[in-house]
């Protein structure tokens, strides 16, 4: 497998020797930026127990929300391939992007206007100091991946998700694709 080198929007696997990490373990991170002063990603296949109508007053549909990562789990933030609804929008890439005018949204998500598979929010991010990720890429903790899904990684089941990445990797990572999530229980 070629090693690439991380840029915004690449998908971060973890790799399977993430154990016990609650965040990171068997995660699927897409960077939303990558540049000198560090990255910032959003954890795209850990689903939280509760919708987006339970935490925010005012939306009806009950859209999935997901722990983006460990930083700032207290702000909601999303990912959207709609950026002609949503003003104020920062392309990630392929389509993909952050961010945007939140009033506007409530109203279209009301309306039917936004669908479940034209956004995906989080509560927090996955953030990396300058130098950090590119150390845990040293010591193997991620494996970079094209995000070859392009705006269809928004509806990627967060279920098969990483899974499948292993799957597509082969080799070792076949084992890993049917092993428990806690070795120990094996």
């Amino acid at each position: 497998m070629i090693a690439l080198k991380p840029k915004k929007g690449h998908l971060l696997i973890a790799e399977p020797s993430i154990i016990g990490d609650v965040s990171f373990n068997r995660s699927v991170v897409l960077l939303a930026e990558h540049n000198e002063q560090g990255s910032i990603g959003f954890i795209l296949n850990k689903p939280l127990a509760f919708r987006l109508n339970d935490i925010v007053p005012g939306i009806d549909r009950p859209l999935k929300v997901y722990n983006g990562g460990p930083v700032e789990q207290d702000n909601l933030y999303f990912i959207h391939r709609v950026p002609e609804l949503i003003s104020n929008s920062i392309e990630i890439s392929h389509g993909i992007y952050w961010g945007g005018d939140f009033e506007v949204i409530t109203g279209l998500i009301n309306n039917g206007d936004i669908k479940s598979g034209d956004i995906k929010f989080f509560l927090g991010y996955a953030g990396w100091e300058i130098m950090q990720l590119e150390k845990e890429l040293q010591s193997n903790s991620w494996i970079v991946a094209e995000n070859t899904y392009k705006t269809n990684v928004i509806r990627k089941a967060a279920s098969s998700f990483w899974k499948e990445k292993m799957i597509e990797f082969g080799g070792d990572y076949l084992l890993w694709s049917n092993a428990p999530e806690n070795p120990n229980l094996n």
